[in-house]
């Protein structure tokens, strides 16, 4: 993956901002549980580009890669087995998992392309998917764009659209199951109480989810 120096030396920057976003956390963190399997094999489950562990940990995924070395600590400290490595060449097994999930991690690959089919080299036949991206097309997702070059995490992505994500995927060979989304204003201003607020669908939420199975050759 590419440009991992700011989640290197910036690690308690970019951790801190869940903490202060947990309105919009919590409508992340809702809309991938709603995106997952009902059961996976905790040993049979892997986030890509893990960070520090604030998905993976909560949603009970047992192991974590990413190309950076200090986030993967705090990944260790909630519960995630961490690896480092890249999207594009993953240390895992042909056929190894049962779930693959990647959260905003495309934006960030040197090459779209090689990290799906890597995805799709280690699931299984029955595996399953799920991609979450920031939809550079919602309106949130527009501001994003304007104002990228001034955050040090965003400046270097290359944010793609729901449309674009989803064209990928079934370029990869999956099969697109299901559309979720959610962010519709600043994620700042989102209560952090309340029933978050998850939709069907893509367009209109910043963070738009697919979750997709292995197709047939």
């Amino acid at each position: 993956m590419s440009t991992t120096g700011p989640f290197e030396t910036l690690t308690d920057e970019y951790d801190s901002w869940f903490s202060e976003n947990d309105g919009a956390y919590r409508a992340e963190r809702a809309t991938l549980e709603r995106a997952l399997p009902d059961a996976v094999d905790d040993d049979r489950a892997l986030e890509v580009g893990v960070g520090t562990g604030r998905f993976g940990g909560p949603l009970g995924i047992s192991l974590g890669v990413d190309a950076a070395r200090a986030p993967l600590e705090r990944a260790g400290d909630r519960g995630v087995a961490p690896v480092r490595g890249v999207a594009e060449s993953l240390p895992v097994a042909d056929d190894a998992l049962d779930l693959a999930l990647f959260v905003t991690v495309l934006s960030f690959v040197d090459d779209l392309e090689a990290t799906l089919s890597e995805a799709r080299r280690v699931l299984d036949s029955d595996g399953t998917l799920v991609v979450a991206v920031l939809d550079r097309s919602s309106p949130v997702g527009q501001v994003y764009q304007e104002h990228k070059d001034e955050s040090p995490f965003y400046a270097d992505a290359e944010f793609l659209t729901a449309g674009e994500a989803r064209e990928a995927l079934e370029t990869a060979g999956f099969e697109v199951e299901t559309r979720l989304q959610t962010i519709f204003d600043d994620p700042a201003e989102i209560p952090a109480e309340g029933e978050p607020d998850v939709r069907e669908g893509h367009g209109d939420g910043l963070f738009a989810v697919f979750r997709a199975s292995v197709g047939g050759e």
